[in-house]
């Protein structure tokens, strides 16, 4: 069987087409890499901010009716921005810092209220206070069938001076 000229043109088309592949998360290029294979198949859920601008909370606070009385100072960083994704519906962050625990609580996105909230180390405060003072800051977060759940904060790619 001999193909025709516009056949042959339009088989060469299709096979130049690239082929479907399963679906990345819009700032894949972030994720580091996945060597232990927690990141089973595509996520189920990935909500993209792009920080508009950011608060900066810290607290003091003392219970009275404790012996010996507690004081406590909570440090927060509360992030408002406008989603990017489709399907998206993050409004908020809200980061928590911790100076004392030796693990953090897994981040966590609330759907009714359009909140993610993320804990860091108290030592990490300069780093993300640096980072939201970059053009473009993005937080993302993404959750996957096995329990697995990743969430950052990133700058767009940014040239060196």
């Amino acid at each position: 069987m001999r193909l025709s000229f516009r056949s042959k043109a339009a088989l060469m088309l299709l096979l130049a087409l690239p082929l479907p592949a399963l679906a990345e998360p819009m700032h894949a290029q972030y994720l580091p890499p996945d060597e232990l294979s927690v990141r089973e198949g595509e996520p189920e859920q990935q909500q993209l901010l792009q920080v508009t601008d950011y608060t900066i909370v810290a607290g003091s606070q003392r219970q009275s009716n404790q012996q010996p009385i507690p004081v406590t100072s909570p440090l927060s960083l509360r992030l408002k921005g406008k989603p990017m994704n489709k399907g998206a519906t993050i409004s908020e962050v809200m980061i928590h810092f911790d100076g004392e625990s030796k693990s953090l609580k897994k981040p966590a996105y609330d759907e009714p209220s359009r909140t993610l909230t993320l804990y860091y180390p108290a030592s990490q405060y300069r780093v993300l206070i640096d980072l939201l003072r970059s053009e473009k800051v993005y937080c993302q977060f993404l959750s996957y069938a096995n329990g697995h759940v990743w969430a950052d904060l990133h700058t767009a790619s940014v040239r060196a001076r």
